[in-house]
């Protein structure tokens, strides 16, 4: 509000002071979710939410992605005479949404928490009105984004009919009677749920806005999109399905979330492998990575004995392994590999895009030539730093060791493999392969091709280099020492907070 409030009294042209609020507020948030993560489960807002070690680390994660987003912005927006306070309000609005999203114990509050970083990322999305394409991707968001808010309040209506409340601490011990009595109302009460809450990861067969969306918004929007909108979205997927799982027949969350990988993971690297378009290839590279993700969450729920088959692709959970689902040390394991992957890609995702924002120049963002692989043609020469920055991430983002995107795709794919997840496991790794080559070419472009001479690279700035040198250092430091991270999350009781999310 106080940055809203300050546009009103400025009669200058400088916003230092606002970005710097920003900034301020979004680490001061991170360093209160950082100390909250240390204490033990309790309620709060009468119920309605849950404070917990796991909501406290996604927090620090959105966080984390709001700060990079606003320190990449600046420089870029100041370029473009678009500075205003209102762009970091709605950056710090839509952040208190997602935090609010991962700490939703009740259905309600977590539609309205949505809501609140739904709305914030439609205006961010059209914020630059400059030619059709950021007012289409705003549109488009907000047209799709409309329908998967009905979806998912529909499902919330029918599984409140069906068990009588909104509270998922009540309805995980509500939902087994439920499925006795109304199992009609559970199953498509579930269902849409599931598709409303897909289409915030975008993950296939609900992606379609994402490239149009990714493409058409300013690039440090992008950024905050692909990173902190998919770990609070992620954050709500795993609490609502693990309050309810308990009572739905066995193997139907299995087949659900498996089939949602398999198609997610194909899909998205697929569409990205023919794209020229580095902006565009990132949007269909963020899908693939929810397809990684999307393995963790099949592992919560590979149960003892169930199977689901695929014809060439059989999934089969391993008995001895999963006797502890639910508050055991494999879950515990799954839930810590999926913080870690949502902290990895937060740094690499970011860093990324912020790249791709300090080469994109005004007047060729309308001729769509802003992105080309041909921008990224000898940057090594011509900026080594920047070049060595989006090299490593893009090998980050591939899983090439020693990179942090290489730790937490081996996290995702052993704990897969210790649930009994064989042949998800194999399409997981075999879909990564695929996915360097299209890294790989960035990097290629970056070193191997000549500079064209008569490009013009935007000046630097101190926002971008600190935002790709932070980023860039993170990936390399956690890549090389990942046990600093993770133990810090077993220490800390981020594993076993999930589960107990529904019952402090």
């Amino acid at each position: 509000m106080i940055l809203l409030l300050s546009e009103v009294f400025l009669t200058g042209t400088g916003r230092t002071h606002q970005l710097f609020l920003a900034v301020l507020t979004s680490a001061l948030a991170g360093v209160t979710a950082l100390v909250n993560v240390s204490q033990p489960p309790h309620l709060i807002f009468a119920g309605f939410g849950v404070n917990d070690p796991f909501s406290s680390a996604i927090t620090c994660v959105v966080c984390l992605g709001a700060l990079l987003t606003v320190l990449s912005a600046s420089g870029f927006l100041r370029h473009r005479n678009a500075e205003r306070g209102e762009f970091y309000a709605l950056v710090l609005f839509a952040a208190a949404g997602m935090s609010l999203l991962a700490l939703s114990n009740e259905l309600v509050m977590l539609f309205i928490s949505i809501e609140i970083l739904s709305v914030a990322t439609y205006a961010l999305t059209a914020y630059l009105r400059r030619g059709p394409r950021p007012s289409e991707a705003g549109f488009k968001y907000f047209i799709l984004g409309a329908f998967s808010s009905a979806i998912l309040l529909y499902g919330v209506s029918l599984l409140y009919g069906a068990t009588g409340t909104t509270h998922l601490t009540q309805m995980g011990s509500l939902i087994g009677q439920a499925m006795e009595q109304r199992s009609g109302l559970v199953f498509v009460g579930v269902g849409l749920v599931a598709t409303g809450l897909a289409f915030k990861i975008a993950a296939v067969p609900f992606h379609m806005w994402t490239p149009d969306v990714y493409e058409g918004a300013s690039t440090p929007v992008t950024a905050l999109m692909s990173a902190s909108v998919k770990a609070a979205a992620f954050a709500a997927l795993v609490r609502f399905f693990l309050a309810v799982s308990p009572g739905l027949p066995k193997g139907m969350l299995l087949g659900l979330f498996s089939t949602l990988a398999f198609l997610t993971l194909v899909g998205g690297n697929l569409l990205a492998l023919p794209q020229r378009n580095v902006k565009r290839m990132l949007a269909y590279s963020s899908i693939a990575h929810v397809g990684y993700l999307l393995i963790g969450v099949t592992s919560l729920f590979a149960g003892a004995g169930e199977q689901v088959g695929f014809a060439f692709l059989r999934v089969t959970a391993s008995e001895n392994l999963t006797k502890a689902s639910g508050n055991g040390a494999l879950n515990a394991e799954i839930v810590k590999g999926i913080v870690f992957y949502l902290l990895a890609y937060t740094f690499t995702a970011v860093g990324a895009f912020a790249t791709l924002a300090a080469l994109e120049r005004r007047e060729d963002e309308e001729r769509a030539t802003a992105w080309d692989l041909e921008r990224f043609a000898g940057l090594a020469q011509r900026r080594p730093g920047w070049a060595f920055a989006m090299a490593v991430f893009m090998l980050s983002l591939g899983g090439i060791p020693p990179t942090l995107g290489f730790m937490s795709k081996l996290l995702i794919f052993r704990n897969a493999i210790d649930s009994g997840l064989w042949g998800l496991t194999v399409v997981g790794v075999l879909s990564s392969a695929a996915g360097v080559y299209y890294y790989l070419r960035v990097v290629v472009y970056m070193y191997m091709r000549p500079a064209d001479d008569a490009a013009v690279l935007p000046e630097r700035r101190l926002s971008t280099d600190a935002v790709l040198g932070v980023a860039c250092a993170a990936v390399l430091f956690l890549g090389i020492f990942p046990g600093s991270i993770s133990d810090w999350l077993v220490k800390s009781g981020v594993v076993q907070g999930v589960s107990r999310a529904n019952r402090p």
